[in-house]
């Protein structure tokens, strides 16, 4: 799938631990396979998003849907809504004012290297993955 034809991209910190365990869970979860994913540091984020989403500090997960682009806790929740089944409870959540809910992820933001570490390299998709994967 390209760039060109990809509806819905999640955009992540190639470097991230906790990025990477959130693109596992969402492949693993994403049975009917709506979803792309891109590193912030590659060639399809560098095509389709502003530049102030692309430049360190990369502390933000990034929703991408036809062309509007969601950020932090917004994109969280509407690539879980996405998702269907159980998980569209979640859009409960976008009630809550979007300053309160990115507080939050702010936070996890700011410690999620400490916590769950920061790798050299950008995540390399195995070979069931690679067509979800764009450059």
């Amino acid at each position: 799938m390209g760039a060109t034809e990809a509806k819905r991209v999640v955009f992540f910190d190639g470097v991230c631990g906790l990025c990477d365990r959130a693109v596992s869970f969402l492949v693993a979860r994403d049975k009917a396979h709506r979803l792309s994913f891109a590193p912030l540091q590659g060639e399809t984020a560098a095509r389709l998003l502003p530049e102030r989403l692309r430049t360190p500090p990369l502390d933000t997960l990034v929703f991408w849907q036809d062309g509007a682009v969601a950020e932090r806790s917004t994109a969280v929740l509407r690539i879980a809504v996405g998702l269907g089944g159980a998980w569209r409870a979640l859009a409960l959540l976008l009630l809550v004012p979007r300053v309160v809910r990115d507080l939050a992820y702010k936070a996890v933001a700011r410690n999620r290297y400490a916590v769950f570490g920061k790798k050299d390299s950008c995540r390399l998709p195995t070979p069931a993955e690679r067509a979800y994967f764009l450059p």
